[in-house]
């Protein structure tokens, strides 16, 4: 395996890992490789710095992996924060929750929460406004 930096024509940078350098070539001719942020899928092969250590690791500096590191990221992690501080987490109640409210059954917020394909597709097809987010629930911890 291979991870190669590219960047898109758009100037997104992003990380991605190959089985080889021939199956990234081969993938980028046949146009299978698009960026990670926007979808384009001009991309090269950007400059890359060897990963050579020459010191032990300091155990006192953060987790890199625990922080957000590319703008997707940071717009998932922006968009998590301000879903959780507005919204009501409902958890598997979702789709009785969010049907309750279009029928006027119970008071208008807005709310969050998990609903399996089955559920998703029904509240769609009744025309109950609803949109997946791009992470799940935060699992606390005692």
């Amino acid at each position: 395996m291979i991870q190669y930096s590219l960047k898109c024509a758009e100037g997104h940078q992003f990380d991605s890992w190959f089985q080889s350098a021939s199956a990234f070539d081969k993938l980028q001719a046949a146009g299978h490789v698009a960026c990670a942020i926007c979808g384009a899928s001009d991309v090269e092969k950007a400059l890359m710095a060897p990963r050579v250590s020459s010191a032990p690791k300091d155990d006192s500096a953060p987790n890199t992996l625990s922080r957000p590191a590319t703008p997707a990221e940071q717009a998932i992690a922006r968009m998590r924060d301000h879903v959780e501080k507005n919204a009501t987490y409902v958890g598997g109640n979702f789709a009785k929750e969010a049907r309750d409210m279009h029928l006027g059954d119970a008071p208008e917020r807005p709310i969050w929460g998990e609903a399996n394909v089955q559920q998703a597709k029904a509240l769609i097809e009744d025309g109950i406004p609803i949109a997946p987010l791009p992470f799940t629930p935060t699992r606390k911890s005692n």
